[in-house]
């Protein structure tokens, strides 16, 4: 029995083009990365819902919505804290990581 070289190497060309498929689909799909905000900057928030909280891991004191601001003002171990804009209108701490 002769197999020829095609049909062996059909399958893993099927595979290859379904990969890069579902990759084009997903990668249209995803959000501009989150980034860590820089102290002195205006950052605009990529999450759909950022906590704001009295200090890191505190209390919650409310809620940014993707595309509300945070001025960052200083950071600590993974936290930012400053005044968000929007909604809140005061200071208080969110988790760093989450700015465009």
């Amino acid at each position: 029995m002769t197999v020829s070289l095609a049909a062996l190497a059909a399958p893993a060309v099927r595979a290859s083009v379904l990969a890069a498929a579902v990759a084009a689909v997903f990668a249209g799909s995803v959000d501009a990365q989150a980034a860590n905000g820089t102290v002195g900057v205006r950052e605009t928030v990529c999450a759909q819902d950022l906590f704001v909280r009295t200090d890191p891991g505190g209390a919650w004191t409310g809620t940014l919505s993707k595309g509300q601001t945070f001025l960052v003002e200083s950071k600590q171990s993974g936290w930012a804290y400053g005044f968000a804009y929007g909604d809140i209108n005061r200071h208080g701490w969110v988790q760093d990581g989450w700015f465009c």
